[in-house]
């Protein structure tokens, strides 16, 4: 797969995702309330929307249409979503700017900002619940999108995240941290993809373990920007991490030392894919796409 074919391929599920993620805040987050407007406001304001890509991908590998999917890859990004405007909010990074815009809770305060995510995690088992797959389906994506966004997944993360503020990690307290705050969802978006497709055990367990690989390539990188690239590029603060204290892959092995570490994760998320044969051609391409990205 050429490049220009991996970039159009990205752009036709993205914005897949997009119009279908419109249609939904029509239907679950109406706008006449203002949680509605604030949770519209962080949803549909930009984003990557890796995470859908990934889900979307990852249906189609199993053999099935990538748009089967797409409600279950809609739901990932309204709970990351939440899980955003939750970061950005004081008790947490306290971050005024998110995607070159203010944050949720510096645009509608506080108590508008926590409620917006509130309705954000609730519609997203809403939108898994009105589905058009099968009940058995339904209640394993839901099941995915639980265990991922929980307090043994993204919830745990962020605990962790907190803690080592104050005290600094070692590097196996680091990747867990990571493996559950950043990890956790991305591993989620390829599990919902192959939840839709009622993947096969082995293709399931090949996009497991490149989608853990997947997380800490993306992760690595968060940190490599946060002291490398400008807030216009990031659309976000950078130097947050050093100004809240954080042990991060940078503070455990320097800028290069962290690019190695990369470069070493995105050839495991590769390796993970050589038994797929030319289908994972899209995946290896998103592989290195998130290890080269600059924001």
């Amino acid at each position: 797969m050429t490049q220009e074919e991996y970039r159009s391929h990205f752009a036709q599920w993205a914005q897949m995702a997009e119009n279908r993620l419109q249609q939904l805040c029509d239907m679950y987050l109406p706008g006449q309330a203002e949680i509605g407007q604030a949770a519209r406001y962080s949803l549909l304001g930009g984003g990557k929307r890796v995470r859908a890509v990934l889900a979307l991908a990852a249906c189609q590998l199993a053999g099935k249409p990538a748009d089967l999917a797409l409600d279950y890859a809609c739901a990932l990004e309204m709970l990351h979503c939440y899980s955003l405007i939750h970061d950005d909010m004081p008790c947490m990074d306290n971050d005024d700017f998110r995607r070159g815009r203010p944050s949720c809770h510096k645009q509608y305060g506080e108590a508008i900002a926590l409620l917006a995510a509130d309705a954000l995690v609730t519609a997203a088992f809403e939108v898994i619940a009105q589905a058009d797959l099968s009940p058995e389906s339904r209640c394993h994506a839901a099941a995915v999108l639980s265990r991922a966004g929980g307090a043994r997944g993204m919830l745990y993360g962020q605990e962790l995240d907190k803690k080592y503020e104050t005290q600094q990690a070692t590097e196996q307290q680091l990747l867990e941290l990571h493996a559950h705050k950043t990890g956790a969802l991305i591993l989620a978006a390829a599990e919902l993809g192959c939840t839709a497709a009622d993947a096969a055990p082995a293709i399931r367990q090949a996009l497991k373990q490149y989608a853990a690989e997947l997380g800490l390539v993306f992760q690595i990188v968060d940190d490599i920007l946060d002291v490398t690239s400008t807030t216009e590029e990031l659309g976000k603060p950078v130097g947050s991490d050093e100004a809240n204290d954080k042990t991060t892959f940078i503070t455990l092995y320097g800028l290069e030392g962290a690019q190695r570490l990369a470069q070493s994760h995105n050839e495991a998320a590769l390796a993970a894919l050589q038994g797929l044969g030319e289908k994972a051609d899209f995946l290896s391409c998103l592989a290195s796409d998130l290890l080269r990205r600059k924001k």
